[in-house]
C-alpha cells in the first residue's frame, strides 16, 4: 500500500486559522473520525523538549496540541497529552511554554509517562522499556516540531516518539549505544514501530534550525503536514528542507528494515514536497557525539541501573 503524506501551507498559529489548516490537512486521510472512534482514549504526543527557551520554538506549539485536541473531542475520544521530556516534567515544560490556559480551557489532563518492559520486532531491542501511557492508549495522535538536531541532523516524527521513552532510559540509551550512530537510529526506529503512532501531525509552520534541539534559532516554514506512516512524513520532510535521507541514522535504519520505499512512491494529495520546499535550511555548525562525551563514572552508574532494573529482572521473568 502506498504511503499518503498530506501537506499543506500555512503560516500562523492563530486559533481560528490553524483550526481550519488541520481540517483541511486531514481530509485527504478521512478526518479525524477515520483515526478515532467514540470512547477513544487518545494520547496527544508533542515535542516537549525543554521549558528554558520558551520564546525559540524548541517544542511543539500549544496551539497544536489545542486544535487537535478540539478535533478528538468533536468526534467522541477522550484525549490526554503526554511526554517524558529531556530536562523537567511534562506539566512544567508545558507551562513554560504557555500549553497550560488552552489546555484547561479543554479540561485536557497532562501526564508524566512511567515506564513498562514491552517486547520489540527487531532481534537487536527484543525488549524495550516504553512508557505505559502509549502502549494502553486506543489511539496515539504524534505531534512533533521540525527541528534540527546537533546529534542526529534532524528530529522529526520518528525521533519525536523517542519521548515516549521514560525519562533514565533515555540517558542509558545514548550512554549503551552512543558511540555507535547506526544502532542508535536503529533503536529509535524500533521505538516508533513498538509505539505505532496511529496519526503524525506535524508542527513545521516554525521550525528550529541551526544548533538544534534547542540552542539554533526560529525559523518559519509554513508548512503542516499529516500522515498514518511517519516514516513517509519524514521523507517528505526532508526533501522540504532538501536534508539528504542518508545523513539521518533513522533513515538510514529505516531503509535497511525496508520501512520506507523510494520517494516517488508517496502519494501527496494536497501540495508536493517541491511546492513548499525551503531554501537554506541551517543543518548544525557542529554534530555532537550521541553519547553526549559522558565520564566513566556516569557511564558506570547506568550501566549498574541497567543491570538491576531492567537486566537482572528481565532474566528472571523470562525463567519463571
Amino acid at each position: 500500500m502506498q504511503p499518503t503524506v498530506s501537506l499543506t501551507r500555512a503560516t500562523s498559529y492563530d486559533l481560528e486559522s490553524l483550526q481550519t489548516k488541520l481540517e483541511a490537512v486531514l481530509a485527504p486521510l478521512g478526518g479525524m473520525a477515520a483515526f478515532v472512534k467514540p470512547g477513544d482514549r487518545v494520547l496527544l504526543k508533542p515535542n516537549l523538549l525543554t521549558g528554558s527557551r520558551p520564546t525559540k520554538e524548541c517544542v511543539t506549539r500549544p496551539e497544536i496540541a489545542y486544535c487537535v485536541a478540539k478535533m478528538v473531542k468533536a468526534v467522541g475520544g477522550k484525549p490526554f497529552l503526554g511526554d517524558s521530556p529531556a530536562f523537567g516534567s511534562a506539566r512544567g515544560v508545558a507551562k513554560s511554554n504557555g500549553y497550560l490556559d488552552l489546555m484547561a480551557e479543554l479540561d485536557l489532563p497532562i501526564v508524566e509517562f512511567k515506564g513498562k518492559r514491552y517486547e520489540a520486532a527487531g532481534e537487536d531491542f527484543q525488549h524495550l522499556r516504553l512508557c505505559k501511557e502509549a502502549m494502553d492508549a486506543d489511539v496515539v495522535i504524534n505531534l512533533p516540531k521540525v527541528k534540527s538536531h546537533m546529534q542526529l541532523t534532524m528530529t522529526l516524527g520518528v525521533k519525536n516518539l523517542f519521548g515516549c521513552v521514560p525519562g533514565k532510559m533515555k540517558a542509558w540509551w545514548h550512554m549503551e549505544a552512543g558511540k555507535d550512530a547506526d544502532r542508535f537510529g536503529m533503536m529509535l526506529v524500533e521505538t516508533a514501530r513498538a509505539i505505532n503512532p496511529d496519526l503524525t501531525i506535524l508542527d513545521g509552520i516554525i521550525g528550529h534550525e541551526g544548533n538544534g534541539p534547542s540552542a539554533g534559532e526560529p525559523r518559519d516554514l509554513g508548512v503542516l503536514a499529516a500522515t498514518s506512516d511517519v516514516f513517509a512524513l519524514d521523507q517528505a520532510m526532508l526533501e522540504v528542507l532538501q536534508v539528504a535521507p542518508e545523513r539521518m541514522p533513522t533513515m538510514r535504519a529505516a531503509k535497511r528494515l525496508d520501512l520506507i520505499g523510494e520517494f516517488d512512491a508517496i502519494q501527496f494529495p494536497l501540495m508536493t514536497p517541491a511546492e513548499l520546499q525551503i531554501d537554506g535550511w541551517k543543518l548544525p555548525e557542529k554534530m555532537m557525539a550521541i553519547d553526549f562525551g559522558a565520564p566513566r563514572v556516569v557511564k558506570s552508574t547506568f550501566k549498574h541501573m541497567y543491570i538491576r532494573f531492567i537486566k537482572e529482572p528481565m532474566k528472571a521473568y523470562a525463567e519463571r
